[in-house]
């Protein structure tokens, strides 16, 4: 159910932003058992693979799940304990989780940290049904996860850095999480701006200020930096960007009814219109997609 009470800090203040925004994009997810059986009804597969749809709906879906995935088995080494921050509803997590262990590199404990309660809640249930025993979801705020210095091998962020009022707090943080050559990998789909100015206005009417933060280029590789890192690498992913989104709304305006069914028609058109702002601020080159990968000095 919704927070009520004032906010006693700005974590709280963000907790409720970010549930807030979220239950009204995604207000099937907090039915969950209904909408997997719509999901399942309308790919006709189950388990995760048919479950996209529903279970990773960021910006860049599934296939920027891909390329964070091959960042991990491209850098060698072990992955056996994983993490990432602002993980949502999990869906992300599940997918990344699966595509590196498909890849020859098994992990043996994967955690889900998102500061938002009912996500965790709708996580947690979504790992109970499709029996992932080795996958924790931690309420918690990623720039204070509740885990031991140096106890991980990567840690993933796909997509969420937007979400993050203190992004410089949260790549410190993760580089107190990884141990010595640990893998940083992190997608930057609306949270990168080339230089000072913001994104446009109409950008702003499906992502509000509060909710989408963003950060210059520089600044960012200045935080990796200050947090630790060496051998950051930044993938400028514009071209792929622009038509991976020209593809997803394809995909939303052919199949408008069906995901009109599952999530309402006022969420489908709100998924609709927020693609295609962003791709508009990538053609206009007022945002600047990346894939960002460093290593823990």
């Amino acid at each position: 159910m919704p927070h009520s009470g004032p906010a006693a800090d700005p974590a709280s203040e963000q907790r409720e932003v970010q549930y807030r925004y979220h239950r009204d994009l995604f207000p099937a997810l907090h039915d969950w058992e209904r909408t997997e059986r719509s999901i399942v009804e309308f790919t006709g597969e189950e388990g995760p693979a048919g479950l996209l749809g529903l279970d990773q709906m960021g910006h860049f879906g599934p296939q920027g799940c891909d390329l964070v995935a091959a960042a991990v088995l491209d850098r060698g080494g072990p992955t056996a304990d994983l993490c990432e921050l602002g993980s949502g509803f999990g869906g992300a997590l599940r997918y990344t989780v699966d595509r590196i262990a498909a890849g020859g590199s098994p992990v043996r404990r994967a955690f889900g940290v998102d500061l938002v309660p009912e996500h965790c809640a709708v996580g947690r249930n979504i790992n109970r049904a499709q029996g992932r025993t080795a996958m924790t979801a931690l309420c918690a705020s990623a720039e204070a996860v509740p885990l031991a210095d140096a106890s991980l091998d990567v840690v993933l962020i796909t997509g969420s850095m937007p979400h993050f009022p203190a992004p410089g707090a949260v790549v410190r943080e993760a580089g107190r999480l990884l141990r010595p050559g640990g893998l940083l990998a992190l997608t930057e789909e609306v949270s990168l701006t080339p230089g000072a100015d913001g994104p446009s206005e109409a950008f702003r009417v499906t992502h509000p200020r509060g909710v989408f933060f963003t950060t210059p280029l520089a600044e960012r590789l200045r935080q990796v930096e200050r947090a630790g890192f060496v051998d950051v690498v930044r993938r400028d992913l514009a071209d792929w960007a622009v038509a991976l989104l020209s593809d997803r709304l394809k995909v939303v305006r052919i199949f408008r009814g069906s995901v009109a069914g599952i999530y309402g028609a006022a969420p489908a058109d709100l998924i609709r219109d927020t693609l295609t702002a962003a791709r508009a601020e990538y053609l206009a080159g007022r945002l600047s997609p990346a894939l960002i990968t460093a290593r823990r000095a």
